[in-house]
């Protein structure tokens, strides 16, 4: 069963925010894998991101996402590098962004 692919504003003003055109295309290109089994693929992320999963889409960039079985639908909710310790590190920012409930989970936004 193929499931749709929901990338939310944040998450694309995150990618958008990437100075490499090439990682931005490998990012949006693994997103659109995730049509195909996404509970199967990344890690289980734990705390306060549990719930959600996380994938490896190119070097240390990673794509947050939560998979909604009911609806058939994967929600991406940001992604970004991955740099344990750092601000900008993109675990931090998903935390950040659901403890002030900016993300958006729509399934019918498209």
């Amino acid at each position: 069963m193929k499931y749709r692919i929901r990338i939310t504003d944040t998450c694309l003003a995150l990618i958008e925010k990437i100075p490499d055109k090439k990682i931005q295309g490998a990012i949006l290109d693994r997103i659109k894998n995730l049509s195909d089994e996404p509970d199967k693929q990344g890690k289980r992320l734990v705390k306060d991101l549990s719930g959600f999963r996380s994938i490896h889409v190119a070097g240390r960039y990673r794509a947050i996402y939560k998979v909604d079985k009911e609806t058939v639908i994967v929600y991406v909710l940001a992604a970004g590098i991955s740099k344990e310790g750092d601000k900008k590190d993109i675990y931090k920012i998903a935390k950040k962004l659901l403890n002030a409930g900016l993300l958006d989970l729509d399934p019918d936004k498209t």
